[in-house]
């Protein structure tokens, strides 16, 4: 109890925005933690729904069509590759940041640098500088999406040791869910702004900027970490501890000393790669699979339709999880995943449309579930002490997925067509490629074993760590 108190005196007397201050006071629910997290995590996924933007960024001279001097689609596709390949090295390099100030800091600079990174776009698309778009919405929005995802998560896996993959679900379906928000807003008020002389991107990244900027600095506001030796009331850990869970701790420099991480690391991006290319040209795929039977219209309710289940499925695996284990639960996703994978192209051959509408959104919900889990499958193998840290080098996996994932679906379909494949044929080889990524992330996972013991830190380690 002691340290508990200490904790609290601490927390009172600190910096508002220091590591001290979040601590939590006796008696506070960890059921406030979880809006906190999601009021971050619901903002950030509006990457997912940034192709709004595509169309209405290539007429902003033209306003209603396209003039000479507008911007074309390959040079504003860069926008978003580089705000996911931000997203990853902000996240490896600012979860030891992380670490050391906590989340409460660490989320209102995901703020400042998400909000702010819409202003910049803003003024690009104002005095259309391409160049200011990058910088804005790619390189600093990038970094606000990286703090933003890793920090939330590591501060739920501590308040609920006894339900770890439920926690994270919980968060990162937000980050799934938020571009379900962001995409009718975002062309609402693109048509409220809408005039003869503008397009109205540019206010709408202003209002979407300051709107981003204050609900994720509430969440940064409201975020509290649980004090020292604080366990949920009723739960004591378990006596005999399940083969991978470790009551150790192993620090972010010594965890990529381990053949785990780097194990775990192609398991994520394995999972990751067979569907996020898939994900991006989901409509394409379904009205060249069924011509003539499924109209644009259709093929947008089946993109939909993919996203809730991309959303649902980081809450529904993760939480499955807790009971079957991390290990077990990829295991699901490559067996399943390779299986559906493999049947795909026979259902679009025969027609069945209702069998291949329903494998895309179970692979989609394994692709969703992949993300929540690891945090959880990290924080079983090296502790909770650092596991933001190391979530945060991890997730380097997903930025180098986000360059893999759709360049193999988009070029082997070139290559396909090149050598006269049917359109309706062409994802064939696409999607047994990803049924063999998926048998190799199988392996991966299957040689993942228990940290050694030489990685885990000693109790003074610890404590002179924190």
């Amino acid at each position: 109890m002691s340290s508990v108190a200490d904790s609290t005196r601490g927390a009172q007397n600190a910096p508002f925005f220091s590591k001290e201050a979040t601590v939590a006071p006796p008696g506070f629910s960890r059921w406030m933690v979880p809006p906190a997290a999601l009021a971050v995590h619901l903002c950030i996924g509006q990457a997912y729904a940034f192709s709004v933007f595509n169309a209405p960024l290539t007429k902003v001279i033209g306003v209603t069509q396209s003039a000479p001097g507008d911007w074309t689609l390959t040079t504003l596709g860069w926008i978003f590759s580089l705000a996911i390949v931000f997203l990853g090295l902000s996240a490896a390099f600012g979860g030891k940041w992380l670490e050391r100030v906590g989340p409460r800091r660490t989320m209102f600079t995901a703020a400042c640098c998400f909000g702010g990174g819409f202003l910049v776009s803003a003024l690009g698309v104002y005095l259309h500088q391409i160049v200011l778009l990058y910088l804005g919405y790619g390189v600093i929005g990038g970094i606000g999406l990286g703090l933003g995802y890793v920090s939330p998560v590591s501060t739920l896996i501590r308040w609920f040791p006894d339900r770890r993959g439920m926690a994270t679900g919980l968060a990162i379906m937000g980050f799934g869910g938020g571009a379900m928000i962001a995409a009718p807003l975002s062309v609402m008020l693109m048509k409220h702004f809408a005039s003869d002389t503008s397009s109205g991107v540019a206010q709408t990244f202003v209002v979407l900027g300051v709107a981003y900027f204050i609900s994720m600095t509430i969440g940064s506001i409201a975020i509290r970490v649980p004090a020292p030796d604080w366990k949920p009331a009723g739960w004591t850990p378990p006596v005999v501890a399940k083969k991978l869970v470790s009551s150790k701790h192993v620090h972010i420099d010594e965890a990529l000393k381990t053949p785990q991480f780097y194990l775990i690391w192609l398991v994520l991006f394995l999972n990751v790669t067979a569907g996020i290319g898939i994900l991006g040209q989901a409509s394409v795929m379904i009205q060249e699979s069924f011509k003539d039977t499924v109209t644009a219209g259709a093929a947008a309710g089946f993109v939909g339709l993919l996203s809730l289940f991309n959303m649902g499925g980081r809450l529904v695996w993760a939480s499955a999880s807790d009971w079957v284990g991390r290990k077990n639960t990829y295991f699901i996703f490559f067996v399943l995943g390779a299986i559906l994978y493999y049947a795909v192209p026979q259902f679009a051959q025969s027609g069945n449309i209702v069998l291949f509408v329903l494998a895309y959104c179970l692979i989609l919900s394994m692709y969703g579930g992949g993300f929540s889990t690891v945090p959880a499958y990290l924080a079983d193998m090296f502790g909770t002490a650092f596991v933001g840290g190391i979530h945060g080098r991890l997730l380097t996996a997903w930025a180098a997925a986000g360059v893999a994932g759709p360049a193999l679906v988009n070029y082997l379909r070139q290559y396909q067509l090149a050598n006269g494949v049917a359109k309706a044929d062409a994802y064939t080889m696409t999607v047994h490629i990803m049924a063999l990524l998926l048998i190799v992330g199988f392996v991966c996972n299957l040689l993942v074993r228990r940290v050694n013991e030489k990685h885990h830190m000693s109790e003074s380690q610890l404590a002179a760590k924190q």
